[in-house]
């Protein structure tokens, strides 16, 4: 009787473990199974991986109050826009993670796609941002300008699939319960209601691609991105719970808005309003308003949630200055402390810093600008002022005067 082995782990022939021959080599059952194993994984493992990570996201899911809280520490003021993104957010992630063990399957639940209107430096990508952190969710960031219609020089719109990807460390499972923010969406409306006779490039032919990834599908991209070729190898990925969050300025949506309002008629008979009576603020865009504007009716329709954030105030510049948990404040002090220097401003300075952003239209974007141009000559001698306290005043952020050096009793001004 001829005594086989298995050319890798050296076992004898057996009835439980039998041999499968090759050319002159042997491979024992056992040796297939952590062959399989090794290149597709312990199913019954990534059933028992998969389902606890489910019960720990459904115990772990926040609740509306407790992350509009969670947002309040880092965002300031948009009481309103917090309200709503918490409440879509948790409706989201309650679609995906609490309906799994309910048995009525004939309602279906929608998506609470989410689109932002506020300007520049209101705080649109910072809420994105903030939620996917507390939610522990990759997150991907994109600029509508960026992206083109499939075939046109540019980035694909299924490109941002492969950037949530890769945000979640190559798991796929993973990035499909992420978060995708698009910024600038406003910037590839059509120009007006009629369609252009010539082809749209960067407008709605863009606004039709996010269409098919906003509302739900199976779509193959290139693991690595860039252009898809022929006999490429794909990414399968399924948008369906992903959830999509649009940002934009959307300048020259309140002219829609007045002429809604029958703010602009002129001539005899009509009564003209107060300042008050013509404030026109985006809480009152309503789907229409953005047709009007240039979005396509269904992409429109895929972004039922819309919530306007206000521009930022000068007392909420300050305010983010020093209250959210990573103030630029705070960061500050924390980065002279390291030098054994305290800094500390005046009331007076903060509200010149607020007064320049607001002045410079960059909302609270243009706060880090302003405190570097004011700052770095302070910190290029910091080293040498080991032991001090550094004051700042409205002066110097005015440009008119050198900080306020403090030594223990003695007073230095340089």
């Amino acid at each position: 009787m001829i005594h086989r082995h298995c050319s890798f782990c050296d076992a004898s022939e057996s009835e439980e473990n039998p041999l499968i021959a090759g050319n002159g080599v042997y491979i024992c059952k056992n040796c297939v199974i952590s062959a399989y194993k090794i290149m597709f994984g312990d199913e019954k493992e990534s059933e028992i991986s998969n389902s606890d990570e489910l019960l720990e996201a459904v115990n772990n899911l926040m609740t509306p109050k407790e992350l509009n809280n969670f947002l309040g520490d880092y965002i300031i003021g948009q009481e309103r826009a917090r309200k709503l993104l918490s409440v879509a957010v948790y409706n989201h992630y309650k679609r995906i993670f609490k309906t799994k063990n309910i048995t009525d399957d004939d309602t279906e639940i929608a998506k609470s796609n989410v689109l932002l209107i506020g300007p520049t430096g209101s705080g649109k990508t910072l809420m994105a941002q903030t939620i996917a952190r507390v939610l522990n969710v990759p997150i991907a960031i994109a600029d509508a300008t960026s992206l083109t219609e499939a075939g046109y020089v540019g980035e694909d719109v299924e490109n941002i699939l492969t950037k949530l990807i890769q945000a979640a460390d190559g798991d796929v499972e993973r990035a499909q319960q992420g978060i995708v923010f698009i910024d600038e969406v406003d910037k590839v409306s059509r120009m007006s209601e009629n369609r252009s006779i010539t082809r749209d490039v960067s407008g709605e032919g863009v606004q039709q691609a996010l269409l098919k990834i906003v509302e739900g599908a199976e779509v193959n991209i290139p693991p690595k991105g860039g252009r898809k070729h022929p006999n490429q190898e794909f990414t399968s990925i399924d948008t369906t719970n992903i959830l999509f969050i649009c940002g934009g300025a959307f300048d020259g949506l309140d002219e829609i808005l007045k002429r809604k309002q029958g703010n602009n008629v002129l001539g005899f008979g009509h009564d003209k309003k107060s300042k008050d009576e013509q404030k026109i603020t985006y809480d009152m865009v309503e789907p229409d308003d953005l047709v009007s504007y240039g979005l396509i009716p269904e992409l429109v329709g895929r972004l039922p949630i819309i919530a306007s954030l206000n521009e930022i105030s000068e007392e909420d510049m300050v305010r983010i200055l020093t209250e959210p948990k990573n103030s630029l404040i705070k960061q500050y002090k924390k980065l002279f402390s390291i030098d054994d220097v305290e800094l500390n401003f005046e009331e007076d300075a903060l509200k010149a810093i607020a007064a320049k952003a607001i002045k410079r239209k960059t909302g609270a974007r243009g706060l880090r600008a302003i405190l570097e141009e004011n700052m770095i000559d302070i910190m290029y001698e910091l080293p040498e002022y080991a032991g001090y306290e550094v004051l700042i005043t409205p002066e110097v952020i005015n440009g008119n005067e050198e900080p306020v050096y403090i030594k223990k009793s003695t007073k230095k001004i340089a």
